[in-house]
């Protein structure tokens, strides 16, 4: 049997075909943006039929929400092991701040382009969609690690203090859409989170 003129292309399945529509809406997404970007420009992208995607998501502010779930799950940021708290938080803030500050650009041009009237959500629930459970455990990973090391009592800390750090970078990578300066990871590791660390570990040892 001889193949077609285009050679006999490979049917994706499952995961496989998921993953590929999802990385055809992420290319979507950053080179036409939210407002162009059709069911029909993704299907087309991806070199399939638009019903494809419409079995998967039912309409397009679902599939973005996926693909940008998708693209960070498929880019993590190494969780560094330095031996020490402090070394930990600097590496951990400075490599999300390197990896993330393109991803964040398009995280806000997408969702003021349209997707959060669309939804009908709100920036925290997006977060949430995008980021999800394991933003917090892969945060989590880095004060128990200094918990068992004996330099935090986890058991005193709110998570709210714990969350401090990374939620401040996020707050400038949305500001302004660049890695994080060392100045300002080292600032808020050494003047802001440390100091409340050790506050709340005087008032339990007192």
């Amino acid at each position: 049997m001889t193949a077609s003129p285009e050679g006999a292309r490979r049917r994706r399945r499952g995961a496989e075909l998921e993953g590929a529509l999802l990385d055809a809406a992420w290319d979507e997404l950053v080179e036409a943006g939210y407002a162009k970007l059709t069911m029909e420009s993704v299907a087309a992208r991806a070199g399939t039929g638009i019903a494809v995607l419409y079995r998967r998501w039912a309409n397009k502010d679902r599939l973005v929400l996926a693909a940008l779930e998708h693209y960070r799950n498929g880019h993590p940021v190494d969780v560094p092991d330095t031996g020490s708290l402090r070394g930990d938080l600097l590496a951990a803030l400075t490599g999300m701040g390197e990896a993330r500050a393109g991803f964040f650009a398009i995280v806000a041009a997408t969702a003021f382009s349209g997707l959060l009237a669309g939804t009908g959500l709100t920036p925290a629930q997006v977060r949430e969609e995008i980021l999800g459970d394991k933003r917090t455990a892969r945060i989590r990973t880095i004060y128990e690690r200094a918990h068992d090391r004996g330099e935090i009592d986890l058991a005193w800390l709110p998570p709210a203090v714990l969350a401090m750090p990374f939620d401040l970078v996020r707050h400038d990578l949305l500001m302004d859409f660049e890695p994080v300066r060392a100045g300002r990871i080292k600032s808020i590791v050494d003047d802001l989170f440390l100091p409340l660390v050790r506050r709340y570990g005087e008032d339990a040892a007192g």
